[in-house]
């Protein structure tokens, strides 16, 4: 590859990547008020000053605060960190001809926030009791520094990297020093493979690559590497993408008694590392107190300079501070340059290791070697920050992981995503490569899909972690949920779709949330720690309804995306993979590096939540889910959800619909035969014929059923053996007419309940799953059954004339007994049947108390048709359908329903509105232009509801709405009022200066 063609097309691609994020920004602050803003965590609103310093290098650092007279004064939730990119604004907006300026965000606590400006006081003035508004920025800082290594790239042409650049570009191919040194090692527990890649990382003598899979101890090695160097008398840049991953270097370098500098201001490094970072480390020099004495007269000056208004003085003041900042400057290289000679190892992150910053007091020859841990995670012009400053490079990583994240989909589609580890894997093979084969994370059993798919089968498990579980951590009790690695919870038929946010494209499913909520409730009841825990879903839609499920229960329980979890663990992780849909669209679940990393994080447990006719659309989770199948538990949501019912199951089955269609218009029909005084025994022997084929039909939904859900190993003759056995266990049940419920004990496992789920929905059987843990069992039982002999009970009993022989009705019995046919229709209706006739007694009770009171009044008598009419309501199509019994003609009910939706809705009133009418979004009805208004017709209080929504939604008036309130805000109106009596009081001091001087 050449190198200004690689330069040429980086440039354009990464002015693409800055245009895409500068461009989300604008859109931002467009289309979006400065609430929503607040609410996405970009931008912080009404921040008053809570302190102003002089910082390092001059710069001047601001301490926001909310404002203390309202509410706590804590600051809303953010996505604000040291290092974001902010611009300051006056309170009335965040336009751009509201800002004040732009800097750096330093450190951020739940109650201030502080930024760093490039202006000095004097450049920079800010009223102590003014209010403002932050927003975050696209990075600048970034891009220049990456243009500007590009451009540095290009133009190379004698240093210590130029043999470096000609071998990462193709020109020249890589080579091994001459003599080997013996190694003997600081870490004498390191595995062979990791033995292997330090040795072969220090023998080469331009480039080494470090591939480490998840769990292969890969940072304990580049450690390894970098303190052999030292030991070499080698000084060593290590660089990292982020600020968490240089932390970590620093913390197992620091154990080792390296000396080692930190580079990055302390607010973004962490706490525990923060003494060894480059302003902790000039803190404590020779220098100290003059560059504090220093600083402190700046800051004198600077207070007399706003008191002073003699032009005479102000000048000597800013002479004076241009000399101490002088001052200051050389001071602080001074110290600075001192500081980075003694140390043996500086980190950084590899825009932080630009030449704008510290780096620049050090000569080109300085460091021998340059280390780029999690290189595959990086921009590769990021890496030639650091690169262009040593001989040789060692990079580590996985390039099987998430690559680096890009805004830019276009750009990343043009080659920005490819990192240089990946490049050079590309270029060189395994020449340049040696790979790390013994992780010490995983149980086995979710390791060896990871390696069979992503890894060539190359891992292998620790004996340490082998075979561990969750049972054996400390506290923990051995029951099932502890004991298996791997569990697959199947959705597919449930019904649990997934939901979509319109203004994210985001995707979330409240059903997987529900049985992930229960799943961690079970770990953490059997003793599991909700910090072991962690909660894993790819979208963030979903990420918000878990935290909002179960962040206030268990506030130690972690829920991130699968982003945020890379380069971590947790003893178990949950993952929720969202995706259940028609077309069997699984969107950027198809990212393969992405579900590899989400799978890597589990230690001891991994459950997957998803619906498997989704995703198995897509070869590399097909892969996942088969392997989940053959090496782990299977459950459905049956076993977690209970109130799911049989037609919930169908997915994507319009068989299924409409065969309950069809039994529901079947039933209907047998049941207004059975009302029917006439052609007696022709309507019971039609009845018979019905019902044979209501059973064939249900019989078809059945087999639909078994059809969308998880299938037993089938080879397995003890799982064939044992489902006989259940099977003539509920067929016996079924026989025995005394017998309503069977209840199975908790002894089965859980591919045993799954036979019993399968077995009942093949036989038409009610089965719930109750308990958790050990205590969990089926409770099977036939509603349907009985449900069906008290209708014809109650049918005989209402019908006397019937005559229906007495072996007839044997056989009817015993085939109903066998055929419990669910039939949620006629249930329903003979629930509102007896709900009217409910009603119907109450109604003859107060008639029969009314006629007692009113006795033979014939006045009474004479009003009585008047106050029926009065209480009579219209019965609109919903009434009809409610009041509507068993034994109604369904086309009479249709042809009543159809009448009612013909004329107004309102009482007495009988107004056609088949041509003019309009329909109430509230109730439903049609009604008249007379009585569509929703206060006409009772739906005056839900209008008003709306109306105050849609005002508060839109911060629009309409018609009727009220007036705005045009009072000033009582906070702005006592803010304007302190700068006027301020300013009142200058201007009375004037004046009396002014007669004083008149006077002399």
């Amino acid at each position: 590859m050449e190198v200004e063609s690689f330069v040429t097309k980086t440039l354009d691609l990464l002015q693409e990547e800055k245009e895409a994020e500068i461009e989300e920004t604008r859109t931002w602050q467009e289309n979006l008020s400065l609430k929503t803003l607040q609410q996405k965590g970009v931008c912080l609103l009404k921040l008053q000053i809570g302190s102003q310093r002089t910082g390092m290098h001059g710069r001047l650092l601001v301490s926001f605060e909310p404002r203390k007279s309202i509410g706590p004064s804590l600051l809303p939730s953010h996505g604000f960190g040291p290092g974001d990119i902010v611009g300051l604004y006056e309170s009335e907006g965040c336009s751009q001809p509201n800002q004040l300026s732009s800097g750096v965000v330093t450190r951020v606590t739940q109650a201030s926030i502080t930024v760093a400006f490039d202006e000095t006081h004097d450049g920079l003035n800010l009223e102590n009791d003014g209010l403002y508004n932050i927003m975050k920025h696209a990075n600048d800082v970034t891009y220049k520094r990456l243009t500007r290594a590009l451009h540095s790239l290009n133009g190379y042409r004698s240093g210590p990297a130029t043999h470096l650049i000609s071998v990462l570009f193709g020109y020249s191919e890589p080579g091994m020093l001459g003599q080997q040194i013996a190694l003997e090692w600081m870490n004498t527990g390191l595995d062979l493979s990791q033995q292997e890649a330090v040795s072969f990382a220090l023998a080469q003598k331009d480039v080494a690559i470090i591939h480490g899979p998840p769990g292969t101890g890969k940072t304990t090695t580049v450690v390894e590497v970098i303190l052999q160097a030292v030991k070499q008398g080698q000084k060593v840049l290590c660089c990292a993408p982020s600020n968490v991953a240089v932390d970590n270097l620093v913390e197992r370098l620091a154990k080792s008694k390296a000396k080692v500098l930190r580079l990055g201001h302390p607010a973004r490094l962490l706490e525990s590392i923060q003494k060894y970072s480059l302003d902790a480390v000039l803190a404590q020099s020779d220098n100290t107190n003059i560059i504090a004495d220093v600083r402190k007269d700046m800051d004198k000056a600077f207070s007399q300079i706003k008191k002073v208004r003699d032009k005479g003085q102000r000048s000597s003041l800013r002479r004076e501070i241009g000399e101490l900042r002088k001052e200051l400057k050389s001071r602080e290289e001074m110290a600075i340059t001192q500081i980075l000679k003694r140390a043996s190892v500086i980190l950084a992150t590899n825009t932080g290791a630009s030449d704008d910053g510290p780096l620049k007091y050090l000569s080109s020859e300085h460091f021998d070697l340059v280390v780029i841990d999690e290189c595959a995670q990086a921009l590769e012009s990021s890496c030639w920050i650091a690169l262009l400053k040593a001989r040789k490079c060692i990079l580590a990583g996985d390039y099987k992981q998430l690559p680096p994240t890009i805004k830019s989909q276009n750009a990343a589609a043009k080659g920005l995503s490819v990192s240089l580890m990946e490049r050079l894997i590309q270029q060189y093979g395994d020449s340049v490569v040696r790979m790390l084969t013994t992780q010490y994370r995983m149980n086995r059993a979710i390791m060896e899909w990871a390696s069979e798919q992503m890894y060539q089968g190359k891992l292998t498990a620790h004996p340490s972690v082998e075979k561990h579980l969750l049972r054996d951590l400390a506290g923990v009790a051995d029951v099932e949920e502890t004991s298996i690695p791997l569990l697959l919870v199947d959705t597919a038929g449930c019904g649990l779709n997934e939901m979509e946010d319109t203004d994210e494209q985001s995707k979330g499913n409240q059903g997987e949330v529900d049985i992930v909520a229960l799943h961690a409730r079970t770990l953490i009841e059997a003793g599991v720690q909700a910090k072991d825990i962690a909660v894993i879903a790819p979208y963030n839609l979903q990420v918000d309804l878990l935290r909002q499920k179960l962040s206030n229960q268990y506030p130690d329980l972690e829920i991130k995306s699968v982003d945020g979890f890379q380069g971590r663990e947790k003893e178990a992780v949950l993952l929720s993979l969202v995706r259940s849909n028609r077309k069997g669209e699984v969107g950027f679940l198809a990212e393969d590096r992405r579900i590899n990393v989400a799978v890597t994080r589990a230690r001891r447990q991994l459950v997957v939540v998803c619906d498997s006719q989704t995703v198995r659309n897509h070869d590399f989770l097909k892969s996942l889910l088969d392997y989940m199948s053959e090496h782990g538990e299977v459950r459905t949501a049956f076993e977690y959800l209970e109130d799911l019912v049989p037609e919930n199951y169908h997915h994507n089955c319009k068989d299924q619909q409409n065969s309950n269609k069809a039994s529901s218009t079947k039933t209907k029909a047998r049941n207004q035969q059975i009302k029917g005084g006439e052609n007696k025994q022709n309507k019971v022997t039609e009845h018979k014929s019905k019902g044979n084929s209501q059973s064939k039909e249900d019989s078809n939904v059945s087999n639909d059923l078994k059809s969308c859900l998880p299938k037993p190993k089938a080879d397995d003759p003890d799982s064939q053996i044992r489902k006989e056995e259940m099977r003539q266990q509920l067929l016996v049940f079924l026989d025995n007419h005394c017998q309503t419920e069977l209840e199975f004990p908790s002894s089965l496992n859980s591919h045993e309940r799954l036979l019993v789920h399968q077995l009942c929905e093949e036989l038409e059987l009610k089965h719930v799953s109750k308990g958790t843990g050990k205590q969990r069992h089926i409770t099977v039982s036939k509603p349907v059954a009985q449900a069906e002999e008290r209708l014809e009970k109650e049918s005989e009993s209402t019908s006397p004339d019937i005559q229906i022989p007495e072996e007839q009705t044997e056989k009817d019995c015993k085939k109903q007994a066998l055929k419990p046919a669910v039939d949620l229709k006629s249930l329903h209706l003979e629930r509102l049947r007896r709900e009217q006739e409910k009603r119907k007694e109450k109604i003859q009770n107060k008639k029969l108390e009314t006629k007692l009171k009113d006795g033979n009044n014939p006045s009474t008598k004479k009003n009585k048709g008047v106050t029926k009419g009065k209480e009579k309501m219209k019965a609109g199509a919903v009434d009809i359908a409610a009041a509507a019994t068993v034994y109604d003609d369904f086309n009479a009910l249709v042809d009543a329903v159809v009448k009612a939706e013909s004329v107004c809705g309102f009482m007495k009133c009988k107004a056609s509105v088949l041509t003019l009418g309009q329909l109430c979004v509230h109730c439903n009805r049609q009604y008249c232009l007379s009585h569509h208004i929703p206060e006409v017709h009772g739906c005056g209080d839900k209008a008003k509801v709306q109306a105050r929504m849609r005002i508060s939604k839109e911060g629009v008036l309409y018609a009727g709405s009220g007036q705005k309130d045009k009072a000033m805000d009582p906070n702005k109106k006592a803010y304007l009022q302190r700068k006027l009596d301020s300013k009142i009081k200058d201007m009375a001091s004037q004046r009396k200066s002014k007669l004083k001087d008149k006077e002399t």
